[in-house]
């Protein structure tokens, strides 16, 4: 129930109805109340019961609830229904057309004060900016959503938490996204607030920054909560659809209640269609694994699926981070010219802003790829920027190996104190202390 407007307001609108609709006082009280109760409460000297309220919205042909509160009855049906238009445009990777659809919901939820779909709304806006890489904006709308949603219960904060990890996280801030995941994961499964859907996108979540930060034993657990966890719906879409039309249809009989209910069930399905990027990470760690363990041909078949999910999205940010990790392995196999052409193709979408850890991967692989083709001048220049880009995001691991990678070029051309400098570089941030290690495990989930 929306919260109830003050007894002068309401005596206001009580007032406004029956002159609107030509009746007295004494016709609007009978039988049950009297004129003169009527006048007090449009003075607005008397706060009148639900049983009062009742009784007057019946006699001006109004619902109880827009007699209390200002709002058409089915005003907040309609919004929903308009959220759940705006996520499904999201999740079928319209980003543009979704953006302008929140945006609107936003203008009216703020202008009605309904914060529950102002928060919605916020953190529909942030998911939009993460999937065209406008990342401080992003991080600033789900920042709003948590404050609209403070009081709320932990489970409910979570998607704005999420999102702003995944936005420090693809800014390349690794350790406050690590952060972030696990000490949100750590309060939801020790204070038992086992929310299969809120620890879902966290687990997803957190495996991008794990393996970035080289703590892939975490990120391979993450991958197997997460698709343990992982709802099973044969097509979310078309039930969605059917959920949202079976609304329209309640809601122009006045059913809201049940209107209502149908639109959180498509609400819910399409928070699963958006889910397709964060399972698209669980293949994309399936083949990062496979292609550690040496089996290739499955580390491409993995990473090829993540490819097509994210693609299918239109999740550019997320889809050149793949592509990098993909890359990696048609090199390895073999196939140097097909992955040179991906890499050269997705550094235009990652910057040290925007996925510094993969255009750090690019620059590093097509250095490799320019050192088996005797390429030495163009293979530094890619050393070196990635190191550049290592460096502000704090990767010691990657950084490590990279400066193994320049210091042995430098080395077999001969620049032995450069190549000495660049060594005495990577052993520092191997040693640093703090930079490759993680606290304890965050506590696990009761699957």
């Amino acid at each position: 129930m929306a919260k109830r407007d003050d007894p002068e307001t309401i005596g206001r609108r009580v007032q406004r109805l029956r002159h609107e609709r030509g009746l007295t006082q004494r016709q609007l009280a009978e039988p049950v109340y009297t004129p003169a109760y009527v006048s007090t409460l449009e003075a607005g000297r008397v706060r009148p019961s639900d049983e009062a309220l009742r009784h007057l919205a019946e006699r001006l042909g109004v619902a109880f609830e827009e007699l209390a509160t200002g709002r058409p009855a089915h005003l907040v049906t309609d919004l929903r229904l308009r959220l759940t238009e705006a996520q499904r445009t999201l999740a079928t990777g319209e980003t543009e057309g979704a953006a302008e659809l929140y945006d609107r919901l936003l203008a009216e939820a703020e202008r009605h004060e309904l914060a529950d779909l102002r928060a919605e709304a916020l953190l529909g806006l942030g998911e939009c900016a993460l999937e065209t890489g406008e990342l401080e904006r992003g991080r600033a709308y789900f920042e709003r959503s948590e404050q609209v949603l403070a009081g709320a219960p932990l489970p409910a904060r979570v998607p704005a938490l999420r999102g702003r990890a995944v936005s420090h996280y693809l800014a390349g801030e690794l350790r406050y996204a690590v952060y972030l995941f696990e000490s949100t994961l750590d309060e939801l499964n020790r204070t038992g607030l086992h929310d299969p859907d809120a620890l879902l996108l966290l687990y997803a979540g957190v495996i991008g920054p794990y393996m970035d930060m080289g703590a892939h034993a975490r990120a391979a657990q993450a991958a197997e909560f997460a698709l343990a966890l992982a709802p099973r719906a044969g097509d979310p879409a078309l039930v969605a659809r059917m959920h949202r039309s079976v609304a329209r249809t309640l809601l122009a009989e006045g059913r809201l209640a049940e209107a209502d209910a149908s639109l959180a069930k498509a609400a819910e399905l399409y928070r699963q269609l958006q889910l397709r990027t964060e399972l698209a990470n669980c293949h994309w760690m399936r083949g990062y694994v496979c292609a550690q363990n040496g089996e290739l041909g499955r580390a491409e078949e993995e990473l090829r699926a993540a490819h097509g999910m994210l693609t299918a999205k239109r999740a550019a940010l997320y889809t050149s981070q793949v592509v990098v990790e993909l890359a990696d392995v048609l090199h390895r196999r073999g196939k140097s010219e097909e992955a040179a052409g991906l890499l050269r193709d997705v550094l235009g979408d990652l910057s040290s802003e925007r996925g510094a850890v993969h255009a750090a991967a690019a620059h590093r692989l097509l250095g490799i790829i320019a050192e088996d083709a005797r390429d030495t001048e163009a293979a530094e220049e890619h050393y070196v920027r990635a190191l550049s880009l290592l460096e502000r995001a704090g990767a010691a691991g990657d950084l490590a190996d990279l400066c193994r990678l320049l210091g042995d070029l430098l080395r077999r051309t001969g620049r032995v104190e450069a190549a000495l400098d660049a060594y005495r570089t990577g052993l520092g941030h191997r040693t640093a202390p703090g930079t490759t290690t993680l606290g304890p495990a965050p506590a696990p989930p009761l699957l």
